[in-house]
């Protein structure tokens, strides 16, 4: 009876072991192409990830990093990934108004303050005016620092020559040697060369009327995945959401940050502080959309505005629950 009973706990234990592992096996999984790696506002789904809020939600994230918004929205039409994070505003429109089957889920950034275009420190330009004739940079085609540079040359009248240089390291390269005349960032990247003198700032994303103060950066993904996936899309922005609480208000999300960019601390709480208010990562609101329309008519990405009701079938943002 002994040997039977031994038997019974032994098959016991192995199913629950087994059931514990198939639970563990069954989190839902998301492919997202995220724009720009390390920046503060492109690391919540992996800071969330590291303090376990998206396992909490049954999800588990494979991050893949492209060099800026264009390349991130062409991985969702394509349908290559799940969830494109930080894909420009201009770029979704421009892209929605051709037919295209994207939808937006959620706003990623509101303000440009955190984008900023530099020079040598040597440089004569000291100004945006001072930029006319150069050679100035942005990341990818349809990306937000593609429509800031736009903006500026719409703007201010200017005429130079917009480069992709894809992201902020190659970007610095290039200016450094010479390639390019006017760089672009965002913090992290650049402010020890700032600190050291070796750069400045000429101009900011706020220097453009048309994107201060408004969404600039959306979560945006393909009409069939919202369609196909919408219960893993609710909890991914239920996940999204409650990591950007924990960003502002948890030492750990200080350093699960750090850890990731591979920097201090200090300069990780200096990057959240000086450039990114917690109400620019609100994933709720794309605020400013009767500016943003018809600018997006003045700079060319749509041929007219978008109506409200086109303006609905594009903006799905999922309830809060």
């Amino acid at each position: 009876m002994t040997k039977f009973r031994t038997i019974a706990w032994t098959l016991a234990a192995l199913g629950l072991a087994l059931s514990a592992a198939q639970g563990a096996a069954a989190q839902d999984k998301l492919k997202l192409a995220i724009g720009q790696r390390g920046n503060w506002d492109t690391s919540i789904s992996e800071v969330g990830t590291r303090l376990g809020i998206f396992k909490k939600h049954n999800l588990e994230l494979e991050m893949l990093y492209t060099q800026g918004g264009g390349e991130t929205q062409q991985a969702v039409l394509s349908n290559s990934v799940d969830i494109g994070v930080a894909g420009g505003i201009m770029g979704a429109l421009s892209a929605f108004s051709k037919g295209a089957p994207i939808r937006i889920i959620g706003a990623e950034t509101t303000g440009a303050k955190d984008l900023y275009w530099y020079v040598k420190s040597d440089s004569p330009v000291k100004t945006l005016k001072d930029i006319e004739g150069r050679t100035v940079s942005y990341s990818t085609n349809g990306s937000s620092t593609h429509g800031v540079v736009n903006a500026f040359i719409k703007e201010n009248n200017l005429k130079v020559k917009a480069t992709a240089t894809g992201g902020p390291a190659p970007t610095l390269t290039q200016v450094m040697s010479g390639q390019i005349d006017v760089g672009w960032a965002a913090p992290p990247f650049g402010l020890p060369q700032l600190d050291k003198g070796e750069i400045r700032v000429v101009a900011t994303g706020n220097d453009s009327s048309t994107f201060r103060n408004q969404t600039v950066r959306l979560l945006i993904v393909n009409t069939s995945t919202l369609q196909n996936k919408k219960a893993l899309i609710d909890r991914y922005m239920a996940a999204y959401r409650e990591t950007v609480d924990a960003m502002y208000s948890s030492d750990g999300a200080i350093k699960a940050y750090a850890d990731f960019v591979g920097i201090p601390e200090a300069i990780a709480k200096r990057t959240r502080d000086d450039f990114f208010p917690k109400e620019a990562l609100d994933p709720d609101k794309i605020v400013g959309l009767d500016e943003i329309v018809p600018d997006a008519v003045t700079l060319k990405y749509t041929a007219q505005p978008l109506t409200k009701e086109q303006l609905g079938e594009l903006i799905q943002i999922p309830p809060r629950k």
